[in-house]
Order: C-alpha cells, then sequence, then structure tokens
C-alpha cells in the first residue's frame, strides 16, 4: 500500500509499513556496515582457491526476493579495491546489501585475497599470460555454482567491470540458464583497427604511481578531477598492499597477471573471446562518458551484437570515466545499475 502524508511540510512516502522520505529530507546516518564475508573455495581442477567476498542484505529494500548479485572485477585491482572499497565509509557492495540483495564479490586467481598461478613465482618471460577469459569464466562457474548451492537458488545476477566483462560475457554464453541479469560496466568490445601486440609475458607490475596516472590521465584536459584526491591517498596504499610481496620489490608494486591484457589486444583487434550473441539474459551496457576504454562507437556495437538478449539497455552517465565506481559519479552508477537489477521484467 503506497500514500503520502504530511511530517512538518515535507512530503513523506508509506510503502508496506516503510517511511520512505521525500527527496530533499537528509536520510539517517547509517552505522558503519560490518565487513564482508572472505570464503575461498576451490576453482575447478587446479588446486587453487579463490576469494568470494559477501555481504548479506541488511535491509529490506527493491533487491529482497531478487538473484544474488556477484561483481567481477577487471584487470588489475581486485573487489576490496573495487566494488568492496568503502568510500566515505559506504562501498558499491553495501549500498546494494542496503537495498535488500545478497552480494558477492569474486578474486580471481592472481588477484587479492585468492592464490596466485604458481607461475607468478617465476621470471615473467616464462610462461605465456596468465589468466585468459577462458580460464576467469571457469571461475565465474565455480563462484556461481557456490552461491546458487548455499543460497538455494536457481539463477545469480552478474556485474562485471573493464576486462572482466569479457570473462563474464563467456560465462553468460555457456550458463544461460544459470543467469539472471548481466551488468556489463565499461565493457571491453571489439574494434577492427590493429591495436599492436599484446605483452606475451605471465604477468606484470603495476605500481600506486601507475594507477594514479591512468585514473587521473581518463579525465579530458582542462576538467577537475573526478577521483577525489583525498579518496586517491586511501586508494593507492591500499592497492599495494593487496599484494604481499610488493614491499620486497622497488618501488612497491602489484602482481598481475597478463592474459586479461592479451584478452583486450585480441579484442581491439577484432577477435573477442566470447560471442555476445549467445547472451540471452536482460542486460546493462553502462559506461562514463569521458570512458577511452568503451567509446560511443564500441558500445553501439556490442548493443547491436546483443541479438539473444530480450531486454537491453545503453546508459551512458555524463563527468565519468572508466573507473566510475572509484569516482564522485559512483552513486549515479549505483542507481542505474539496482534499478537494473531489481525489475522484474524479463
Amino acid at each position: 500500500m503506497l500514500f503520502a502524508a504530511l511530517d512538518h511540510g515535507v512530503p513523506i512516502l508509506v510503502l508496506a509499513g516503510v517511511v520512505l522520505a521525500g527527496c530533499h529530507e537528509r536520510p539517517p546516518r547509517q552505522a558503519t556496515p560490518a565487513e564482508p564475508v572472505v570464503i575461498r573455495i576451490l576453482a575447478g581442477a587446479t588446486g587453487l582457491q579463490i576469494a568470494l567476498h559477501h555481504e548479506a542484505p541488511t535491509a529490506r529494500g527493491p533487491g529482497t526476493g531478487c538473484a544474488p548479485v556477484l561483481f567481477v572485477h577487471g584487470a588489475t585491482f581486485p573487489t576490496a579495491l573495487a566494488a568492496g572499497y568503502r568510500f566515505d565509509g559506504v562501498s558499491w557492495m553495501d549500498d546494494l546489501a542496503g537495498q535488500g540483495f545478497d552480494v558477492w564479490g569474486l578474486d580471481f586467481v592472481g588477484y587479492g585475497r585468492s592464490d596466485r598461478y604458481p607461475e607468478m613465482r617465476e621470471a615473467a618471460d616464462g610462461h605465456p599470460p596468465l589468466g585468459r577469459a577462458a580460464d576467469a569464466s571457469q571461475q565465474i562457474a565455480a563462484a556461481v555454482d557456490y552461491i546458487r548451492t548455499t543460497r538455494e537458488v536457481a539463477r545469480v545476477s552478474v556485474v562485471a567491470h573493464s576486462w572482466g566483462t569479457v570473462a563474464a560475457g563467456r560465462y553468460a554464453g555457456d550458463h544461460a540458464d544459470q543467469l539472471d541479469r548481466l551488468v556489463l560496466f565499461g565493457p571491453v568490445t571489439v574494434r577492427m583497427e590493429p591495436e599492436g601486440q599484446a605483452d606475451s609475458t605471465a604477468w606484470a607490475l603495476v605500481t600506486q604511481d601507475d594507477q594514479h596516472r591512468r585514473f587521473y590521465g581518463y579525465v579530458p584536459a582542462g576538467e577537475p578531477p573526478v577521483m577525489a584526491p583525498r579518496h586517491f591517498a586511501g586508494w593507492g596504499p591500499a592497492y599495494v598492499a593487496s599484494d604481499p610481496t610488493a614491499a620486497s620489490r622497488t618501488p612497491p608494486s602489484v602482481r598481475v597477471p597478463n592474459g586479461p591484457g592479451a584478452d583486450v589486444t585480441d579484442a581491439w583487434n577484432g577477435q573477442l573471446a566470447y560471442d555476445p550473441a549467445r547472451i540471452s539474459a536482460p542486460t546493462l551496457i553502462v559506461r562514463g562518458a569521458w570512458d577511452v576504454v568503451t567509446t560511443d562507437a564500441d558500445a553501439r556495437w556490442l548493443y547491436d551484437a546483443l541479438t539473444g538478449a530480450p531486454i537491453k539497455r545503453d546508459v551512458k552517465i555524463d563527468r565519468a570515466t572508466h573507473v566510475m565506481h572509484l569516482e564522485r559519479g559512483r552513486h549515479q552508477l549505483y542507481r542505474e545499475v539496482s534499478t537494473f537489477l531489481a525489475a522484474r521484467d524479463r
């Protein structure tokens, strides 16, 4: 039941006994959410373990009764530095859990709280790129199987970022019956102009300064930064700390598998590691207007290629880059994605 009331002249909405303040009301201050629970499970037959970060719903809301949500990170930073990172005390995972969603985040092998490939202890030029999309999609499958079994649900929704969309797209095509909804945030798509050769080494090193140059370099010349410097001041050291071996190198640096870079180079040379036409779940493409990884042409190609998706949307958010979830515009991203995930218009 929905009706309106007045409280000292301020409109109030009441829905099924829940009081929702009008747009100009400041919401009550929330207590700091509990830390996510980290669960480690086997990633296929390799014997390596992947980490799942879990936040159960912290309130009833639009996500109550919806499919659990699994976040999939991109090429260079794990869940705790992506959907799980708390800006001013609240992460994207916290936000969804507060809307009633059951929220999970996957660290691929080689990242965060997951195992490292044994080859990452050896010389980088001794092996081919590690963590290609075919391997990563099997890790997504292991994560989804665990969530479906433990939560006793038939389907899971996946929210993937950047290179993670390649692995998630491959998973979606192979496991249509297990996927409720798919969000492709800043997706890597096909480009037909040669983009050079991929780095053929097994792994690479990324420093805090590398990430700073990349994040702030996304913003067009003459525009102010969209990631607050005070936020990067906390994020940068936390990023370095995500690799327990980082301090052994000068400057401190994070080892990351090079498979994602090889997959991106292949896509930008016309060879995407999955077929978008095989995706049969409702799909949202969401990107920043300043995203140089997902241009208008890239998004248009992917939208047209999603011929099997019964519902598809392409949302572009102003004054945001490829790492919008770390920026001032992140709340717009949160709302677009949560609205899509909570829809029952399959």
